[in-house]
C-alpha cells in the first residue's frame, strides 16, 4: 500500500497516516490479518521520524482497526459490519457538514445544494 504525505495538508502527518489506512482498512484493501509495515519500515520509506509512524500506529490501536503483538508486529484486526458502517456514516457526515458549510459561504439554497448532491448521486450511478 501506497501512502502519500503532503505538506500542503492541514491535517498533521501521523493523522494523514492514519486517515489513509483507515480508509484502505475501510475499503478492504488491507484485510482483517493482513500485517502492517513495521514501525522503522514505515518510517524509513516514508522518510519520517519514527514517533510520527508510532503515533498513527497508536490511534490506529486505539480506534481498533489494528492490534499489536509484541515480536510480531501490527495486524489488521477482524472488524464486524456495523462498526464498519458506523464509520463510514461518520465520515459522510463529516464530509457533507464540510460541504454544507461551502455551500453557505457560496450562497447555494438548501434547494440548490440538494439538487446539486442530487445531480452527483446520479452521475456515480
Amino acid at each position: 500500500m501506497h501512502i502519500h504525505l503532503s505538506n500542503a495538508s492541514d491535517k498533521p502527518i501521523y493523522e494523514q497516516i492514519t486517515v489513509q489506512l483507515k480508509e484502505a482498512i475501510l475499503a478492504s484493501k488491507l484485510q482483517a490479518g493482513d500485517a502492517l509495515p513495521s514501525i522503522r519500515a514505515l518510517a524509513k520509506d516514508l522518510k519520517i521520524s519514527v514517533m510520527t509512524t508510532k503515533r498513527a500506529y497508536a490511534d490506529l490501536e486505539r480506534d481498533g482497526f489494528i492490534e499489536t503483538v509484541a515480536g510480531k508486529g501490527s495486524f489488521v484486526t477482524e472488524r464486524n459490519q456495523d462498526f464498519l458502517r458506523e464509520e463510514l456514516l461518520r465520515q459522510v457526515e463529516e464530509h457533507l457538514q464540510k460541504a454544507v458549510r461551502t455551500a453557505k459561504t457560496a450562497g447555494l439554497s438548501k434547494e440548490e445544494l440538494g439538487d446539486l448532491l442530487s445531480l452527483i448521486v446520479e452521475e456515480d450511478n
